[in-house]
């Protein structure tokens, strides 16, 4: 196929410049009915903003410029069919989830993985195994489970329905993917990966392989995180046939919007178009400007490098004495905004073209001050001993859940019962008591000590929410 091609984009931009006169939906009319202080900021998305008008297609039903453009991004993806997301890659875990698994289904999940993914379980009425990630000392964090959990949960449970699998984390680390998928294979287990962070993966070397080259069953790539599109436009792959792609369709319409945006769905053309485009020569620019923006933020004293597979993330690990709180509004200050930080380390993420304002980074680094002496005693905190057990079930499944009333209670009122949330320590951001889990005295211990000392819960409070028996009292 013609990787040159933008069908959708083009279909667009040619109606954009037709002039048509709208009698219909979006309200807007071509950007005619709009704010006026923000119409010039607006003006060309508005005019690629449309409906299923004649000519259009339809996401759901595709037959024309959009079934083009999903036919070129498969073309190129290398996989049996490649679905456009409006929804982020939120949509497609949602959507592969739940075309694949059915209630009572053994699923075999990475601990660490999307809230989506335990969304999606949960709506499926699945029940899960959770994986538990092994804590990596060469980066200090968790990164994935080991091929030996995988390898035991997949013997335990030989009838499980899918393998779920996150590739690669936030920070582009990677792992034996491949002997996973093999071993799961071997027991006609599916191997469903959120690549959400990968799609540049697919370019090949130097980047690592992506989970479509080596043989997941179905992928999902949030294609605005690592390539030029926008916020929420992500692609479903279907890889193998073992993939019902009819069902993925069905989901996909229940998930969606029946009004999708043609400016999001346009940018996964344009994106894939520049994927397929990205040439050798533009790779070395790149890689060569990485090496410069990892040169000039090494500039700083506070802080050492931590390899990534991924040469586009950049990840730097705040020496124990500064804090990294104050690290991180140093820079925001000098207007350098990263794309993440944990207690310990800070995550730049480099683009897939040569930095353009090296200049402007250079000038702005030279006005950070001294960051903040830390407060927090990070070598007292056991984040590496946080999952005793490797492979765990939740105590009480899904369905069981919806018999029973959720109350709030002090933390150590909590110990004996069954959570009705999950409670979060950040970091590592990998759930320390996982909804339906039943909570035990080391959690309520572990959990005290470390909001002793400063680390953050995602959570609302220092309660714990568990389940009671509809009408019992308290």
């Amino acid at each position: 196929m013609n990787q040159q091609h933008m069908p959708l984009a083009e279909h667009l931009q040619a109606f954009a410049k037709s002039n048509a006169i709208s009698f219909h939906v979006p309200g807007h009319k071509h950007g005619q009915v709009f704010t006026p202080d923000y119409h010039a900021d607006f003006q060309q998305l508005l005019s690629w903003d449309v409906t299923e008008i004649s000519g259009m297609d339809d996401l759901h039903a595709p037959t024309g410029v959009i079934a083009e453009a999903e036919r070129l991004a498969a073309d190129f993806f290398k996989t049996q069919h490649t679905f456009f997301l409006v929804g982020g890659s939120t949509a497609g875990n949602l959507a592969m989830i739940l075309a694949t698994c059915k209630q009572g289904d053994k699923v075999l999940i990475q601990r660490n993985c999307h809230k989506s993914v335990m969304n999606g379980v949960e709506l499926a009425g699945a029940q899960p195994i959770f994986l538990a990630p092994d804590w990596d000392e060469c980066v200090s964090r968790y990164t994935s489970p080991s091929y030996e959990t995988v390898e035991a949960a997949i013997e335990q449970h030989p009838d499980a329905k899918a393998l779920i699998l996150t590739y690669p984390d936030y920070f582009g680390q990677t792992y034996h993917l491949k002997a996973m998928i093999e071993k799961a294979h071997q027991f006609d287990i599916l191997v469903l990966v959120d690549e959400a962070h990968g799609v540049h993966f697919t370019l090949g070397d130097p980047f690592p392989a992506s989970a479509i080259q080596l043989g997941a069953d179905a992928v999902v790539h949030s294609a605005h995180k690592m390539a030029p599109a926008m916020t929420m436009a992500s692609y479903l792959h279907i890889v193998t046939q073992r993939i019902d792609q009819t069902q993925i369709a069905h989901y996909l319409q229940i998930i969606q919007s029946s009004s999708p945006s043609y400016v999001l769905m346009a940018s996964l053309d344009i994106a894939r178009h520049f994927l397929a485009n990205f040439s050798k020569e533009a790779q070395i620019k790149t890689i060569k400007s990485v090496e410069h923006v990892k040169n000039l933020l090494l500039n700083l004293p506070f802080w050492d490098f931590v390899p990534s597979a991924d040469p586009l993330k950049l990840t730097f690990h705040v020496k124990h004495s500064f804090s990294t709180k104050s690290m991180v509004e140093l820079l925001e200050k000098a207007g350098i905004f990263p794309e993440l930080a944990t207690d310990e380390q800070i995550l730049f993420i480099h683009g897939l073209a040569p930095f353009a304002q090296k200049d402007r980074l250079e000038k702005r680094l030279k006005t950070i001050g001294h960051p903040l002496k830390n407060s927090v005693n990070h070598a007292t905190i056991e984040r590496t001993n946080f999952f005793p057990k490797k492979i765990q079930e939740l105590d009480l499944s899904y369905q069981e859940m919806n018999n029973y009333t959720t109350y709030p209670v002090p933390m150590k009122e909590g110990i004996g019962e069954i959570a009705a949330e999950a409670v979060i320590p950040y970091p590592p951001g990998i759930p320390l008591i996982l909804k339906g889990e039943k909570i035990t005295g080391a959690h309520i211990t572990r959990l005290e000590k470390l909001v002793e000392q400063g680390v953050r819960l995602q959570h609302r409070d220092v309660s714990v929410r568990i389940y009671r028996n509809k009408g019992e009292r308290l």
